[in-house]
């Protein structure tokens, strides 16, 4: 299994025309290949509605650096991206009457994102590190660095101001049927704990199909540990409107990454014949979420690591379906990385209101984190995570939305 897409010799100048390629090419997923209506676009395959990206003032941090909100639209999907955190605030699809649905969970200001510290991470860009490090400590090329302690015991999602919590340089790009948002950062050696310094280009892209696409780079001036990914939460009913508890959820993975207590792997790659960890054909989320199984004690629901069925050969797979069978809306994943946490939302605690103005309550989200595995630095029998300079980190996952015909 491949660690992730290694381009050596490719630098960071090469990217730019390797964004212009997919924007003028409309390349995108492999079809869905069942019976859905995909959203807008023209039948006839001739034209294409065009596509708007525009940005607006979205207020200040608390040490006084501007945020913007960009909003990414075309016929079919409207997805409001800010540049704090990189954060996808509201993802907006049709519903059966063509009025929008906000699918993803999120707070309706700024203030929000900041007072609460955003502790859900809802629909942020995540790094250095996504997921958990035991103990926060990794030892790299025999020297060990030691993490922020904000999951006790662990370090969780880069530390206590991880990639989620910083603003990120934007510009918008404008493409033949398609729009993107490339958002840039740069981590300097030491920060949150990590090696090197590392510069970061995250790459939103609205597809002429409706599909959102997130490409993401990275490149080090000495060795360091890299594993990025987003982490939005969906409710395929609409945001605030019910549980996700009757969503179907299928997962193409025969093994899951078992944790301790903690959270943290043990280093086993368990099957999930038999348990209910296995997601392999269609199953709602919540008809095995109260069994008696000690790992779904651990994460008070669903919490863990998919390690997927995929070739390793860097190709986009399908990574998870997620459907709604009362709307019909369905979301299909593919990505470029071998893993996927998914998250039931089992710490949301009704202590938080959303953009709809609705307290947000356990299970009324779910996240899906495309990702290495958690723990990897210190787990060898894991995919490395480590990267190294004249390397490349290059990662990408695809949100593919649709929904189901009358």
């Amino acid at each position: 299994m491949r660690m992730r897409s290694l381009r050596r010799g490719l630098t960071a100048a090469a990217v730019p025309a390797a964004l212009a390629l997919l924007l003028t090419s409309g390349a995108s997923v492999p079809a869905a290949g069942d019976s859905t209506d995909r959203w807008g676009g023209d039948k006839g395959g001739g034209h294409h509605d065009a596509a708007t990206i525009t940005s607006e003032p979205w207020g200040t941090t608390g040490g006084g650096e501007a945020v913007e909100r960009y909003t990414l639209s075309n016929k079919g999907m409207t997805v409001r991206i800010l540049t704090y955190g990189g954060i996808i605030q509201t993802l907006e699809v049709p519903d059966r009457r063509n009025d929008p649905v906000n699918v993803v969970l999120g707070f309706s200001d700024l203030d929000g994102y900041i007072e609460s510290g955003n502790s859900p991470y809802f629909g942020a860009l995540i790094g250095r590190y996504g997921n958990r490090i035991a103990e926060g400590r990794f030892t790299l090329d025999g020297v060990t660095y030691q993490l922020p302690i904000n999951n006790p015991p662990n370090s969780l999602h880069g530390g206590d101001v991880g990639f989620d919590k910083l603003v990120w340089d934007a510009t918008p790009i404008q493409g033949d049927g398609t729009v993107a948002l490339q958002l840039n950062l740069t981590s300097p050696a030491g920060d949150q704990g990590y090696p090197g310094t590392l510069d970061v280009q995250v790459t939103y892209t609205l597809t002429r199909d409706q599909k959102l696409e997130i490409h993401y780079t990275a490149t080090t001036d000495a060795p360091t540990v890299v594993n990025l990914t987003n982490h939005t939460y969906w409710n395929l009913q609409g945001e605030g409107t019910s549980s996700i508890l009757d969503h179907e959820l299928t997962l193409p993975a025969s093994h899951y990454t078992p944790v301790d207590a903690t959270l943290i792997p043990t280093g086993e790659i368990a099957d999930v014949t038999g348990t209910p960890m296995d997601f392999r054909s269609a199953t709602a989320i919540g008809e095995r979420i109260r069994e008696p199984f000690e790992q779904l004690l651990f994460g008070q629901g669903y919490d863990h690591n998919w390690v997927l069925d995929r070739p390793d050969d860097g190709s986009l797979q399908l990574a998870a379906k997620l459907r709604d069978p009362d709307s019909g809306r369905t979301l299909r994943m593919w990505t470029t990385e071998p893993g996927i946490q998914f998250y039931s939302g089992n710490f949301l605690d009704a202590t938080l209101v959303g953009t709809g103005g609705r307290v947000y309550r356990q299970s009324d989200g779910l996240a899906l984190e495309t990702q290495h595995f958690p723990d990897s630095p210190n787990q060898p029998q894991f995919p490395s995570t480590t990267l190294r300079p004249g390397e490349t980190y290059d990662t990408t996952t695809v949100f593919d939305l649709s929904r189901g015909r009358r």
